[in-house]
């Protein structure tokens, strides 16, 4: 019986591309080598504003994650909070800060069919308050009424964002010129942010934080942004 022949060489298996590995002929030998690049990553303007605002949304959501929250109008949750999130003007930080987020007015809290309910900060009596377009003789079937407040933190020189939620009832707000609010000293804190959201069934209004926050403004300029570049390598040239 003739025995079957064995190939002599080198045998490959899986992705050459995931594996770092290129292979090419020179002299009729199959050569076959680590692939490296010593190519230096494009930064420019437009590619670090981008990425810093991806930075800032990913920052945000790991906040975020831990309450129960509703966006309705994507594949997933993240991919519909982060399409939102991406529109937030750029935070400018250092590497070393990558975790960093801020409260800022427009954070998205939820996204559905429902219509949105207008909310702004003032006072009622003198007294600082949530006011809300919500009709207080209104009375909807299913209806709840979650209720997230925002808080800037520092933690280890790290600005951090952090989420609480709980759900509200009608009876729990006061009623302004025929209008529902939440009226209390907290709303005068200028490090926290709220939003209130309405659910009816499986749809929700879509919302945003509203807040008084300025920490996050030293983090916006011009200034900011060359300072948090340079940590990162600087920013390429673009040719004209």
């Amino acid at each position: 019986m003739k025995k079957k022949s064995t190939p002599k060489g080198l045998m490959l298996t899986g992705s050459l591309r995931k594996s770092g590995v290129t292979m090419y002929q020179r002299g009729g030998k199959v050569i076959v080598r680590t692939a490296t690049s010593i190519e230096k990553r494009s930064n420019t303007l437009g590619q670090f504003i981008q990425r810093q605002k991806m930075r800032h949304t990913i920052a945000l959501w790991k906040m975020l994650s831990f309450c129960d929250v509703m966006f309705t109008q994507r594949q997933t949750t993240y991919q519909n909070f982060a399409s939102l999130a991406n529109r937030l003007p750029a935070m400018y930080v250092p590497k070393w800060m990558s975790d960093a987020s801020f409260l800022i007015s427009g954070i998205p809290m939820s996204d559905g069919t429902l219509p949105t309910v207008k909310q702004q900060l003032g006072e009622v009596n003198g007294v600082p308050a949530l006011i809300t377009d919500l009709k207080a003789k209104e009375w909807i079937r299913d209806e709840r009424l979650l209720f997230y407040t925002a808080e800037q933190n520092i933690e280890h020189n790290l600005p951090r964002v952090r989420f609480s939620m709980r759900e509200l009832t009608r009876p729990d707000m006061t009623v302004v010129d025929g209008y529902l609010a939440l009226v209390g000293e907290e709303f005068a804190d200028e490090m926290k942010g709220w939003a209130l959201v309405q659910v009816i069934g499986e749809r929700c209004s879509p919302q945003t934080i509203v807040t008084r926050c300025s920490l996050y403004q030293q983090y916006a300029t011009e200034e900011a942004l060359q300072t948090a570049a340079k940590s990162y390598g600087g920013l390429t040239k673009t040719p004209f």
